[in-house]
């Protein structure tokens, strides 16, 4: 099978792709999640006309000419209207928030004012409907306020809970099953044989598909066995998952067996190897309606293949889109001549957005992951990209 090109594998994976269906959740569970269907006001906002400062609510004919002296009446608080209306010459005290008075028309700020007694002496006038937040002046009933595929921030929760929303329809979170394969791999806090390795892989993978909104289920550490790599399938397709992240084991020795027990499972297999550098035995396939990757088994090139491939893939099932974040920045070192494959390089990024600089490490093994955690972005490689010398331009993907 011919190595798939980084943008077809990539336009192959989201083929076809469409949001996972909705559920209602709590307000308070909702921060970041998708809207599923446009959201529309349950009442009026401000639901009557309220004073926008604390002051004195009154009839501008009344203030017209300055000082005017205005018989004090009452008081207005927010939850507490003054009950009357208005006559001429009266002045209600009022504070930010409160119902204006029936009969008043503008506010007089308390600073433009001073009270003695019962009465209000205003120093200098004030146009008409000054200071006066009118019914209805962020939303009314029935508007049209935030559109199907909004991610639910803070301004838009706050938005929704205004609006009197208890819950919220949204695009239920993809469930991603990860299965890590390998006879040498021991959890995080064993203590390894002089043959064995800690397992990382999945934590890592896991951590950037929780970041664009994934529910990860860890099936843990599989032998290299077909039989049992096909029960760790079967237990993620009967989840359901939508998708299924294999780790290691598909490549095409003798003991990579995923692929062995992905299509006795009856998976149809779409692609396997990407002409990119790390990363390059990537496989993708489908067990019906299920998404199946099986990524690298070296580290950052299992990390690398999540930020191009997964992170899209599940931000999509989960109704948004996820764009790589990919900038200019200049060489901090001369770089070689290219291969077929695209490479993507950990660099160590320095300077300011105006004026990055991408200084490749020397060593780029796919297994060192201490480079890729000191490593602020990846320079993109063109196939056959010709030497590029420092001071060039060069495009990276930002990791942070």
């Amino acid at each position: 099978m011919a190595l798939v090109p980084v943008a077809d594998a990539l336009a192959r994976l989201l083929d076809d792709v469409t949001p996972c269906g909705a559920e209602d959740v709590r307000l308070a569970d909702s921060a970041g999640r998708i809207l599923a269907a446009p959201l529309r006001a349950l009442r009026t906002q401000p639901p009557f006309d309220a004073s926008a400062m604390d002051g004195y609510a009154v009839r501008a004919a009344d203030v017209a000419t300055v000082p005017a002296q205005l018989r004090l009446i009452g008081e207005a608080a927010a939850g507490r209207r003054f009950a009357r209306a208005i006559g001429q010459g009266e002045a209600v005290r009022i504070f930010t928030g409160a119902p204006l008075p029936a009969g008043a028309d503008t506010i007089v700020i308390q600073e433009n004012a001073r009270v003695s007694g019962d009465t209000v002496e205003v120093l200098e006038t004030v146009a008409l409907g000054r200071h006066i937040r009118r019914r209805g002046l962020d939303f009314s009933e029935g508007d049209a306020l935030l559109q199907a595929g909004r991610r639910l921030d803070p301004a838009a929760v706050s938005l929704a809970a205004s609006a009197n929303h208890t819950h919220l329809s949204v695009t239920r979170r993809p469930v991603v099953a990860i299965i890590a394969t390998g006879d040498e791999l021991l959890p995080p806090g064993s203590r390894p044989g002089p043959d064995q390795i800690i397992s990382s892989n999945a934590y890592g993978v896991a951590a950037g598909l929780a970041s664009v909104g994934a529910h990860v289920v860890d099936l843990g550490i599989t032998p290299d066995r077909v039989d049992a790599i096909a029960a760790r399938l079967r237990e993620a397709l009967a989840m359901p998952a939508d998708v299924i992240v294999t780790l290691g084991g598909a490549s095409v020795g003798d003991h990579d067996l995923v692929h062995a027990a992905l299509t006795g499972e009856g998976m149809k297999l779409d692609f396997w190897k990407i002409a990119m550098r790390p990363g390059k035995p990537l496989m993708f396939g489908r067990l019906g309606s299920t998404r199946c990757i099986g990524l690298p088994g070296n580290p950052v090139a299992s990390l690398v293949c999540t930020e191009l491939f997964l992170k899209p893939l599940v931000a999509r099932l989960g109704g948004a889109d996820y764009k790589n974040p990919v900038v200019e920045a200049v060489l901090g070192a001369d770089m070689a001549e290219n291969d077929l494959r695209q490479d993507y390089v950990r660099a160590r990024l320095e300077g300011t957005d105006a004026a990055l600089v991408a200084t490749p490490f020397p060593v780029q093994d796919s297994s060192m992951l201490r480079t890729l955690a000191d490593s602020g972005a990846l320079i993109i490689r063109a196939p056959f990209a010709p030497a590029a010398v420092k001071g060039s331009v060069c495009q990276v993907l930002r990791l942070h």
